[in-house]
């Protein structure tokens, strides 16, 4: 059993919950275009196609889904309209499985990797911030000793920001103030956690976009940092990502994968939104593993990302 241990009820339902906006759109639109049919036609593909732009997952993944379901009809010759969403779940999951996004129940950190750094990076206001204090409050949980680096220097309050998750979550933050180094931030992190024996050090890093070649820059510098005391740190580099900007949310992916090299997504503020169609079409066009996603404003609705789970509360009858 890894460290966050199974997927409960109570998690699942807090998933049901935070999907139900996409789930009842996804419904109702289905449902719209499969009146009055018997099987899945040309009209009914059509459908399904503005159904899946509209849910922002894509273009691109959007056509790939439909050749799908083209070469199902044309393979079985007959498919019934009433299965649509079945069939629309079948391939979705089978979309995701191919992208790398795993059937995580647990995330083991790799026992020869401590400190496990994870630098974390995103614009302003995707709930990057609070992201960090989420996943440490994970990690806390499992018996993990957790420092958090608040090395987002520039942002007005990201620092203060920080500093109350870690006294809310029960761990320490290393800070230098505003308007600081951010690399000397995470050389002091990354310090104290080898001296301390800490199993994971999570760093801030500035949420803005204003170059690529300076973001390039300053993240390349605060790696370089880094890796003077943990030689290939950081481990994982984590975008964070707000689902509920639709189509802004793979611009963001676009500029921050030419910046840096991302391993991983966090996908929030899915709650507030019938745009959870999103992740599929991230996890598709940037063949990124997606690990977490928020599903609400509680400190435990930051979700380990499974896919079976996510799938099933995506196309679950009410």
């Amino acid at each position: 059993m890894g460290i966050f241990g199974f997927f409960s009820k109570e998690k699942k339902e807090s998933l049901d919950q935070g999907l139900q906006k996409t789930n009842e759109s996804l419904f109702s639109k289905l449902s719209k275009a499969v009146v009055g049919k018997s099987k899945v036609d040309e009209e009914v593909l059509d459908e399904l196609e503005e159904i899946l732009i509209t849910s922002d997952v894509g273009v691109d993944t959007t056509i790939k889904i439909i050749r799908r379901i083209e070469e199902r009809v044309s393979r079985d010759k007959y498919l019934n309209a009433g299965e649509l969403d079945q069939i629309l779940r079948e391939e979705v999951a089978g979309l995701l499985e191919e992208n790398n996004s795993q059937d995580l129940l647990d995330f083991d950190i790799p026992a020869n990797k401590k400190p496990y750094v994870i630098m974390v990076v995103g614009v302003n206001g995707v709930g990057k911030t609070t992201t960090i204090g989420k996943l440490a409050n994970l990690f806390k949980s499992s018996g993990k000793n957790v420092i958090l680096g608040a090395a987002d220097t520039f942002r007005a309050a990201a620092v203060d920001q920080l500093i109350l998750w870690g006294d809310r979550v029960g761990v320490p933050v290393v800070s230098h103030g505003m308007n600081t180094d951010p690399a000397s931030v995470a050389f002091d992190a990354i310090k104290q956690g080898v001296e301390t024996g800490a199993d994971v050090v999570i760093v801030d890093t500035a949420g803005r976009l204003h170059t690529k070649v300076n973001l390039m820059n300053e993240l390349s510098k605060i790696k370089r940092v880094m890796q003077k005391f943990v030689p290939d740190a950081p481990h994982e580099i984590m975008l964070v990502l707000d689902g509920s900007t639709g189509q802004n949310a793979f611009i963001q992916a676009q500029e921050f994968t030419k910046a840096t090299e991302v391993t991983s997504l966090a996908i929030t503020k899915l709650d507030g939104t019938a745009k959870g169609g999103v992740v599929i079409g991230i996890s598709d066009q940037f063949k990124i593993p997606v690990k977490y996603i928020g599903v609400g404003e509680k400190m435990t609705d930051l979700q380990i990302f499974n896919r079976k789970e996510f799938v099933d509360s995506l196309f679950k009858k009410k």
